[in-house]
C-alpha cells in the first residue's frame, strides 16, 4: 500500500506539476520511508514463528492509533465527535442508494470478463511471458487477485478465495505451512485499490464524466503496489 501511495502521489504531482521537492513535503516522505523500510526490516529479521505474533500486535496498534487520532483531532477542534459520526453515516447510506446502477453494472461486466476465459488467456499470457526471465512463474498462480482488485474488491475477495482452495495448506517440516500463491493472494487483497469500481460508481454517482489523468494515475500505483507485493512476498515466504 505504501508503495503504490508514493507512486500515486508522484504520478499526480507530475500532472499536476506539484513540487515535491519542498523541504517539509520531503520530511514527510522521507520519515514513512524510513518508518516502511524499518518494518520491513524488523520482520525480515525476526523468526518465522514470531512474524505473525508481531504482525498482529503492530497492526493493532496502528489501527488504534488512527482511531484515537482522529477522535483527539476532532476534539482539539471542538468538534461533535459522534454527531459527526451520524451525519456521515446518513450521508453514507444516501450514497449507497445512488451507486447501485453503476455498482450492477461494474460487476456484471466482471463476471462476463471471468466467464468468458479472458482472465485465464491473460494469465497464460503473462506465464509465458516471465518464462522467457526467470523460472519463477509461481506468483501466476496468485495474479486473479491482483487483476480483479482494480475492478472489484469483491471480486479480488472471491478470487483469493479460490486460489487458496486451489493452493491448500502443505506440510514443512512437520508443519502445515502456507503455499506461496495463497500467502501472495493474501498480501495483493491489502496491496492495491479497486480503481476501476472508484471510477465507475462513485465518480458517476457525482456526475463526473471527465476523469482527466485519474485512471492512468490510479492503474500505475496499483501496477507499484502489485510489484511490490510480489518482491515483498518472495523475500517474507523464502525467509
Amino acid at each position: 500500500t505504501f508503495f503504490s501511495s508514493l507512486v500515486g502521489i508522484i504520478t499526480v504531482s507530475l500532472f499536476q506539476k506539484i513540487n515535491l521537492l519542498k523541504p517539509v513535503v520531503l520530511a514527510y516522505l522521507g520519515t514513512l520511508s524510513l518508518i516502511v523500510s524499518g518494518i520491513i526490516w524488523h520482520f525480515s529479521d525476526l523468526p518465522q514463528d514470531q512474524v505473525q505474533a508481531h504482525s498482529t500486535l503492530l497492526a493493532g496498534l496502528i489501527l488504534m492509533s488512527f482511531i484515537i487520532g482522529f477522535i483527539a483531532l476532532a476534539v482539539s477542534n471542538k468538534i461533535n465527535v459522534y454527531h459527526s459520526f451520524l451525519e456521515g453515516a446518513k450521508e453514507g447510506f444516501e450514497s449507497s442508494i445512488k451507486i447501485i446502477p453503476y455498482l450492477v453494472g461494474i460487476l456484471v461486466a466482471i463476471g462476463v470478463f471471468r466467464e468468458c476465459g479472458a482472465l485465464d488467456l491473460l494469465l497464460d499470457g503473462i506465464r509465458f511471458v516471465i518464462s522467457f526471465f526467470t523460472d519463477s512463474t509461481g506468483f501466476v498462480d496468485a495474479m486473479p487477485t491482483a487483476i480483479m482488485k482494480p475492478l472489484s474488491g469483491g471480486g479480488a475477495r472471491a478470487a483469493m478465495i479460490e486460489t487458496m482452495d486451489a493452493y491448500p495448506l502443505k506440510e514443512s517440516g512437520g508443519f502445515l505451512v502456507e503455499s506461496f500463491p495463497s500467502f501472495l493472494s493474501g498480501v495483493f487483497q491489502g496491496s492495491t485499490e479497486t480503481t476501476f469500481y472508484v471510477l465507475a460508481v462513485y465518480f458517476g454517482s457525482v456526475g463526473i464524466k471527465n476523469t482527466r489523468y485519474a485512471l492512468g494515475a490510479g492503474l500505475l500505483a496499483d501496477l507499484a503496489g502489485i510489484i511490490a507485493a510480489i518482491v515483498i512476498s518472495y523475500i517474507f515466504y523464502a525467509y
